[in-house]
């Protein structure tokens, strides 16, 4: 309940001498009638009337009570709240070479890049997201989906060797284009992360980047790899996984004017604390649009209030001139 003018429940503080009054008042007694004994009325049975005598005076306190809820007009409050989300429509394009396996992350490339993705859907709630993979060629792991479960599902199950190896940043835009084409959100956004040089592919990156721009998509490109040498994953004499250490290639030009093109971002990442951080700004430069509605509707009540108080005052007259009459 709300209170249109609650400074009138200040009022209330009155029952307190009214109350205090009426307690000494009847505590000094006083007859009606002077008699000059009253010894042979002290066996008198006493009725309900005697039980009910302090009983007008209730009535009138609480008549009086409800009568300054009503001065204060107690509302009723009818609040409705709508809410009306322009989600961002994003996918995710994950490079899986080979390469993805080099140990400068830990616990290497790739694992860091799925843990950082994981988290970075797990904030985009409401917005649709989708997966491609791609090496040597790409594919949609998952379409554009609000299934945060089920796309944490897809996510984990990406892994270097699920294709041919190679790079094909070009075709792993163009797949994720592809995925966005239909979409009727007002923004659509790619993330695409590799860790080399376009080496494969039938469409060269920046002919993707150019169709992401005519299509009105933002690409925000990351390199991943340290600075200098990392230790790559290669297959030793003997058929065994081995590591050694090569230069980090990273085609920074390539990824940066893509990005440019777009009205999107380039960013390196050097450790899985720089990358974390890249898709944390990204999640701050890409937010979805909320907005809310509230209506508020206040409904007076003060009626109820003050009919309840005439009620008492009637029943407080008719107990005090028919049932409690006295003797003036």
């Amino acid at each position: 309940m709300h209170f249109a003018s609650p400074y009138y429940l200040w009022l209330l503080a009155l029952l307190i001498p009214m109350i205090a009054y009426y307690v000494w008042r009847t505590m000094q007694g006083g007859a009606a009638i002077q008699i000059s004994t009253i010894q042979g009325l002290k066996g008198a049975p006493r009725t309900v009337r005697y039980y009910l005598r302090h009983l007008p005076f209730v009535l009138r306190a609480a008549a009086f009570a409800l009568l300054v809820v009503a001065l204060a007009r107690p509302q009723d409050v009818e609040q409705n709240v709508s809410t009306s989300t322009e989600g961002i429509d994003i996918m995710l394009s994950i490079d899986v070479s080979g390469s993805m396996l080099a140990r400068d992350f830990k616990p290497d490339r790739i694992t860091a890049a799925k843990e950082v993705a994981g988290s970075f859907i797990s904030d985009r709630y409401g917005d649709r997201i989708g997966l491609v993979a791609f090496a040597g060629e790409a594919f949609t792991q998952s379409p554009l989906t609000t299934d945060q479960s089920t796309l944490q599902t897809l996510l984990a199950r990406i892994r270097s060797g699920l294709i041919e190896d190679g790079t094909a940043i070009g075709n792993g835009l163009a797949t994720a284009i592809n995925r966005l084409r239909e979409s009727d959100a007002k923004s659509k956004v790619i993330i695409l992360l590799t860790d080399g040089v376009n080496n494969r592919g039938e469409i060269t990156p920046m002919t993707a980047a150019e169709i992401a721009h005519a299509q009105g998509i933002r690409v925000y490109t990351i390199g991943v790899g340290t600075e200098g040498m990392a230790p790559y994953p290669a297959i030793d004499m003997f058929g065994k996984l081995t590591f050694v250490n090569q230069k980090v290639e990273i085609d920074e030009k390539t990824l940066t004017a893509m990005a440019e093109m777009t009205g999107g971002k380039y960013f390196r990442a050097t450790d899985k604390e720089k990358l974390q951080a890249i898709y944390d700004e990204i999640n701050q430069l890409e937010k979805s649009k909320v907005e809310v509605t509230e209506h508020i509707a206040y409904h007076e009540q003060f009626l109820e209030w003050v009919l309840g108080a005439l009620g008492l005052l009637l029943l407080e007259f008719l107990l005090s001139n028919l049932v409690l009459k006295r003797i003036p």
